[in-house]
């Protein structure tokens, strides 16, 4: 195996790999967008591109959206790079010490908040920086710290992404935000990739509601259309558009304009409380179609808890009082009926397990409530060692303990983890041997991250279960088509950008260094 031979970089270690030489080349030349699939070695492009950096005595500035994800980046440049001094940042330095980590190192690596607040108070300039990375670049948008700190920078930069999405317009805010003037993008499909990657199967397994769910499921619908028939009738709600969770907050703050304009009309208090039901129950159906009986009954008895709090939701006091409301809670709590989405899980885990004694199981579920659920039932399962992988919010896992978890499921303290988003974005989760999605997500980034978790060392599995009839099916159909869009609008946004390029940053950058 021939390695990437460089003076910045320890010999032996960093295969050299075609495409990823052949893509830091260019990201030398140019501010590059670089699109590569989880599990292609992004970070591997960056350490190219930095060492060429350091070669001519630069410093470098990595960025990256959370904590896990610096103290990653620092581990791993840390590792390979043989002269280089790697200093981390946060917010809980003094500003002196955060100074003196950019005067100590050459490469340092931190958080675009902590940067962005010490650029504001005018700490120190980034014209101390020949190269700035932005991790996960497809959040550059809005408002968010990249944002800002590009805004201050007129260097060579480089922005990395599994995924920037299909939405063509948010891909050239971020090019524009980032002054990012190519994209280099590959897929595993590419013939100079191909031979570096293992094939990854993936298999829809769809299951039907029980009759038990979807008498519960009829009994919802019939109250939501009660109420989303009072909204066309106040002629608040678009007849040609779908009820939908958007549409009702899009409703929601129509009213909530109006309101402040100083309108305090029976319309406006009544449809803020009508849209608001719609939306719970919107998000019951939901639960209940693509998470089951348990999921449901724990949001029913959030209802129930804010229905009975002296300032309580209006909204909440007034489902409780529903008649079909009332019906449906009474369903609930009689019937013992899970998703059959439980009994598959179980099955391809214990299939897993039984089939390959060192296998690593990745099962990613949308809600917190139903990985609880997924962790009591794979405990059951001989042979798995169950950890559970949520973010920090109510209680959950710090960063520390998220990146403990994760280094615990690499060594093999644990073999199945259940995660929720958290481990979809970013973070080094161990290359696993299956990925099951417990619901398909409507948002290409997000599925591309998450089947990226599988095929890194070896060929891998990856299941998606999809309820039949439900909106299960409908999200599946949504990120699919988003995901075929989004290389071909990728490849026009390259053809856009060629255009107008610029000459090369290369030689103003050798320039500046004489």
């Amino acid at each position: 195996m021939p390695f990437v031979e460089h003076p910045q970089i320890i010999p032996d270690t960093v295969e050299e790999r075609t495409y990823q030489v052949s893509l830091a080349r260019q990201c030398l030349d140019y501010n590059s967008l670089l699109i590569l699939p989880t599990g292609l070695g992004k970070t591997i492009v960056a350490l190219i591109v930095t060492a060429e950096i350091l070669e001519k005595n630069g410093k470098v500035l990595i960025l990256a959206p959370t904590k896990p994800l610096v103290d990653q980046h620092s581990s791993s440049f840390s590792h390979f790079l043989s002269k280089a001094k790697v200093g981390m940042m946060n917010g809980n330095m003094d500003p002196e010490k955060r100074y003196a980590v950019i005067e100590e190192h050459d490469v340092i690596i931190s958080t675009p908040q902590v940067v962005s607040n010490d650029l504001e108070h005018e700490r120190y300039s980034m014209d101390l920086f020949k190269l700035v990375i932005f991790d996960e670049a497809h959040r550059a948008v809005g408002n968010y710290s990249y944002v800002s700190v590009a805004e201050k920078y007129t260097g060579l930069a480089l922005g990395m992404t599994a995924s920037p999405g299909s939405d063509l317009k948010k891909i050239e805010e971020v090019c524009d935000n980032l002054s990012l003037v190519r994209v280099d993008m590959r897929t595993e499909d590419d013939p100079d990739v191909s031979p570096y990657v293992h094939d990854i199967y993936t298999n829809k397994i769809f299951v039907t509601v029980p009759q038990d769910l979807a008498d519960m499921i009829a009994v919802m619908n019939t109250i939501l259309d009660g109420y989303i028939k009072e909204l066309l009738q106040m002629r608040l709600m678009d007849p040609s558009w779908p009820a939908s969770t958007t549409h009702m907050l899009t409703i929601g703050e129509t009213l909530q304009r109006r309101l402040k304009r100083g309108e305090k009309s029976m319309t406006v208090f009544r449809g803020l409380v009508v849209q608001s039901i719609c939306i719970k129950m919107l998000h019951a159906i939901g639960l209940a179609e693509s998470q089951g009986v348990s999921a449901l009954r724990i949001y029913l008895k959030k209802i129930d808890v804010e229905s009975q709090e002296a300032k309580g939701n209006k909204a909440s006091k007034e489902l409780m009082k529903d008649r079909e409301f009332r019906t449906l809670s009474k369903m609930v709590a009689q019937t013992r009926t899970e998703h059959p989405k439980i009994s598959q899980v179980m099955g391809l885990v214990s299939k897993e397990l039984n089939s390959e004694r060192n296998s690593k199981v990745l099962v990613f579920s949308h809600y917190r409530d139903t990985c609880e659920l997924l962790v009591e039932k794979l405990s059951l399962i001989e042979g798995a060692k169950v950890g559970k992988l949520i973010g920090q919010s109510n209680g959950g896992l710090r960063q520390k303990e998220q990146v403990q978890l994760l280094n615990d499921f690499r060594e093999g303290e644990y073999n199945v983890v259940i995660s929720t988003s958290v481990g979809e974005e970013g973070l080094d989760v161990a290359s696993t041997d299956m990925v099951i999605f417990y619901e398909p997500v409507p948002s290409e980034i997000r599925t591309i991250q998450r089947r990226g978790r599988t095929g890194r060392k070896n060929d891998g599995e990856v299941y998606v279960l999809i309820a039949k009839g439900t909106r299960d099916e409908v999200f599946e159909n949504t990120s699919r088509k988003k995901e075929e869009k989004m290389r071909s609008r990728l490849e026009r946004l390259n053809r856009e950008l060629e255009r107008r390029k610029p000459i090369s940053n290369k030689q103003s950058r050798l320039n500046s260094d004489d």
